[in-house]
Order: C-alpha cells, then structure tokens, then sequence
C-alpha cells in the first residue's frame, strides 16, 4: 500500500508549481528513482495478497452457504419428522378414544339391555298379578291362575314328548324306505367305481355322454354274458338232478343199512304221506310263488341299479358341485379337494376288487380245465369272480360252490377244489389282494375286519361290500383334518 505522505506529493506533482529558477530543468537522482520501483512492487505484491485472501475467503463463504443449507434442510426434516409422530400420537389417541367410546356404548348396551329384560319380568309378574286379582264374574268358580311359561314341566314335557313322536316317525319313514336308500347307495358306488373307466375314455377323446354310453354299454354286456353263462349250468344241475333221482332212491332201498333204519323208524312211509298229503300242492304253489316273487323283486332291483348307475354316472360333475355349493365359500376349496379324493379312494377300490376278482376267475378257470370240468369252467370262472368282490367270505362262498359241483363229478375232483380253493385263498389275501389294494385304499388290516364285520351286520353284503371304502373316506377325514387340526392345536 502507498502511504499518506506519498498520495499527498503525487497530488502535488500534479499540481502545477512555481516557475523554476535558474538556469535548466532540475533532474532526480539514482536513489529516488531505486525507491519508487520498490515501492511500486510491494504494492504489486499486496495486491496479489489481497485478490488471493479475496479468494479464499470467497471459496470459504461458498462452503458456509453449503452448511448453512445443508443445516437447513437437516431441520426441516427433524421438523417433518416431528410433525408425523405428533400426527401418529394423535390418530393413537384418537383409536384409543374410539375403542373407549365403543367400550362404554357396548356396555350401555348390555345394560339396556339387562334392564329390559328386567322389565319384561316385571310385566310378566304385574300380568300375572292382574289376573290373580280380577275376579271371575261366577264366585264359585274361583280365581283364574297365572299363565305357563315355556319353562313350565308340563310344556317342556309336551313339547319333548312330540318331538320324540316325530324323530320315530322318520326312522320308521327311513326303515320303510331302506330297499330303496340300498339301492340308491349302491348305484352310486357303482357310479363311482365305473367313474375312472369314464374318465379313461374321456382322455382319449370321447366326449362324457359318448363315454358313459359306451361304459353302459359294456355293462349290459357283461351281465348279459354271466347270465347265459351261469343260466345253462343251473339247467344242466337241475337236469341232472331230475335224471339221477331213480337212482339214487334204489341205491337207497338196496342198502341194509337203511332197510335196518327204514324199518326201525318208517322214515321211506313218512316221506311218501309227506309227498301224497293233498296240503302238500298248496304249499308247493306257495313257494313256488315265492321264488317268483324274489325272481321278480330281484330283476326289478337290478333294472333300477342300471337305470340309477346310468344316471349317477352322466350326472356325477353336476353332482359333485351342487354338493360343494352348499358348503361355505372360505372352506368349499378345501372340502372339494378331500371329496375328490374320497371319491377317487371309491374308484380306486372297485378298480382294485375288479382286478383281484378278475385274477380268481382267471385261476379258477385254468384249475377247472385241468382237472376235467372243462363244461362249466366258464361259468364257475364267472361265479368266482362276482363272489371275490364280498369282502372276508366272498372267496369262501366261491370254493364251496365249486367243490359242490366237484362232488356231483366225483370225490377226487371235489376234493381237489376244496383244496385249490383254500390254497388260493391265502395266496389271494396275504399276496395278491395287499399289492393291488396298496395303492387305492390304504389301510390296516384290522380296521377291513372291523369294518366288514360291521358292514355286515347293518346292511347284510351290501354293507360289507361298501365298508372297506367306506372305512378309507374316514381314516382319510380323520387324518386330514382331525388330526391336522390336533397338530396345530
């Protein structure tokens, strides 16, 4: 910087100043000259100083500036922050408030409405009241007393008993109209078991109602076949029977034996005044009515079950969803899954027994010719395998019938299909039956017992042939859900 005394003689310098005297202009010296040149670099020099402190100081004011916004931004959202948890303190105030108000309004209520219920005793009592004081227009007849109430013994009791009356009235209603529940029951077993063989069809292109016709078909089929299968065995028994009685009876009077017995006890008279008693055509015709009558009440059931079968067998996806529409919207996604599978479980064991009886009729044919009942191989064959599908005593009901038609060829034979009967029935239970029944019903063997125990006793063979089935419906309902529930509990 230029000091004071040096503004003040660059003023004076130019300003203009008293004439020189003497003789020429007056020159500066060397050292005046060496001192403003210095004078005039140190004034560069703090100049620089100066723009570079400028500088800095600008740089500086810039940064501030920064941390003065970035400071402001910082507090505005320390401010936003604290504006949202005085608004979050508020709306928890504010639930708080409602649920007290919901509180104290439900309270409220509940003693409104206690009080009315106060009140409707009271009126009740005053009623009763009133009419104990009125007086009857006749003195002698006394006082009318107080109305009864449904908590009275003798309404409850009524009211019981009637209720009771109805409940009897519709079992003996479901009692009367078994034969036909039974015959509802079993078309939709069988509806249900020839389901997949429809399905089968379906995948290969046919359409559901060209399934079940052709399904139909086949089963018209296939009873019409045992029919003419089995009807000229029964013929050619009853022929043979008819043809082999003379002798037989002169077998029987050529015997000592019972000459000795016949004459001890006079049972070939009996027989005859049995046989001449005039009642003994009455009962004959009874009985043979009788037959007819089964004959006739069997061929209608089984016209009815095919009709049924056909019926339930179109019908069956409109079933299935007109019964899952009656369950809940939040449970019937799950209640179709298990009905499914129960329904699949169905058809997986009528598939499965059709396979084990198709496997004893098979065998039973093979034995049959080889021993020398080649004429009616193929209709025991058929017997077999319709009597494998009752559950326990099926294959017993299979061998006895067919060593019966043994014995009337001779003892061997007989022999040797009792023995072939009793062998295969083991081999069927402990090997053949277990490995196709794996896969479609699996449960213990002690629960098949209980449950054809059980099947039979309430419906007969119907009721065992539906109780295996049955009995895997519920173990799968148990283990899916009360046992589920029993684990998550």
């Amino acid at each position: 910087m230029t000091p004071a005394g040096d503004d003040n003689s660059t003023e004076d310098s130019k300003k203009p100043g008293p004439p020189p005297t003497g003789g020429g202009p007056e020159q500066p010296s060397d050292d005046q000259a060496n001192g403003g040149a210095d004078q005039v670099s140190a004034i560069a020099a703090a100049a620089a100083e100066a723009k570079a402190a400028a500088a800095d100081a600008a740089r500086a004011a810039q940064l501030a500036d920064k941390s003065a916004d970035e400071a402001d931004e910082s507090a505005e959202q320390a401010t936003g922050a604290a504006q949202q948890a005085d608004v979050s303190a508020d709306e928890a105030d504010e639930s708080a408030d409602e649920a007290e108000t919901s509180a104290g309004v439900a309270r409220e209520s509940a003693s409104v409405a206690r009080k009315s219920a106060q009140e409707a005793d009271t009126d009740d009592n005053i009623a009763g009241q009133l009419l104990m004081d009125e007086r009857h227009p006749d003195e002698g007849m006394g006082r009318p007393g107080p109305p009864l109430r449904r908590s009275n013994p003798f309404v409850f009791g009524f009211f019981a008993a009637l209720g009771v009356l109805v409940a009897w009235g519709l079992w003996n209603a479901l009692g009367q109209a078994k034969s036909v529940l039974i015959l509802l029951v079993v078309s939709m077993f069988i509806a249900v078991g020839l389901n997949p063989l429809v399905e089968w069809f379906m995948r290969r292109g046919l359409k559901r109602g060209l399934s079940v016709g052709v399904v139909f078909i086949l089963m018209i089929l296939a009873v019409s076949g045992v029919g003419f299968a089995i009807v000229p065995v029964v013929t050619d028994q009853i022929n043979g029977l008819i043809k082999n009685a003379p002798d037989w009876l002169d077998l029987l009077t050529k015997s000592k034996t019972l000459n000795e017995l016949n004459d001890r006890y006079q049972f070939i008279q009996k027989a005859q005044d049995y046989i001449q008693d005039p009642a003994l055509a009455q009962r004959a015709f009874g009985g043979i009515l009788g037959v007819g009558k089964v004959v006739a009440n069997a061929l209608f059931s089984g016209f009815t079950i095919l009709i049924l079968t056909l019926y339930f067998l179109a019908s069956l996806p409109t079933v299935k969803r007109a019964a899952y529409s009656l369950v809940p919207a939040s449970r019937r996604k799950r209640v179709s899954i298990l009905g499914d599978e129960v329904l699949g479980r169905v058809g997986g064991y009528v598939s499965g027994q059709f396979l084990v009886a198709l496997c004893a009729g098979f065998f039973m044919f093979v034995f049959l010719e080889i021993v020398g009942l080649n004429q009616y191989a193929v209709a025991l064959a058929i017997v077999v395998m319709f009597t494998a599908f009752i559950p326990m005593v099926g294959g017993l009901i299979g061998v006895v019938l067919v060593a019966a038609i043994g014995f009337t060829d001779g003892l061997w034979i007989g022999v040797a299909c009792l023995a072939y009967g009793i062998i295969y029935q083991q081999i069927e239970n402990y090997i053949v039956a277990p490995r196709i029944m794996r896969r479609a019903v699996n449960i213990p063997g002690a629960v098949t017992v209980i449950a054809a125990l059980l099947g039979g006793a309430l419906l007969g063979v119907v009721g065992a042939l539906l109780a295996i089935p049955t009995a895997a419906a519920v173990l799968l309902i148990i283990r899916e859900v009360w046992v589920r529930k029993a684990d998550e509990s």
